[in-house]
């Protein structure tokens, strides 16, 4: 079995995104991105499903056309091939 604290595990970069990998395997991907306020990822479709779960701070997740401002707790799911993107509007981590 596999653990983590992922409070301990965010790392923030005031040049770029900080995206580890946490756990892969055949069937999913487990991401921790970690963005600084103001930092983006750019709405781009990806030919896999995601789920994104705000663990802290605050932004706003685009898929496909709507855009949802999310908080800690917030849970969004955008579908494959779909465009999606994320932007911090305060320390964000996911």
């Amino acid at each position: 079995m596999d653990t983590w604290n992922l409070t301990e595990l965010a790392e923030f970069s005031s040049t770029q995104k900080v995206k580890r990998d946490l756990c892969k395997t055949k069937w999913f991907n487990t991401v921790l991105v970690c963005l600084e306020t103001g930092q983006e990822i750019p709405s781009r479709p990806e030919p896999y499903d995601v789920c994104f779960y705000v663990i802290d701070g605050n932004g706003t997740i685009t898929v496909g056309t709507e855009k949802v401002n999310v908080a800690r707790g917030r849970l969004v799911f955008a579908s494959a091939n779909i465009a999606r993107g994320i932007k911090s509007t305060n320390r964000l981590t996911i």
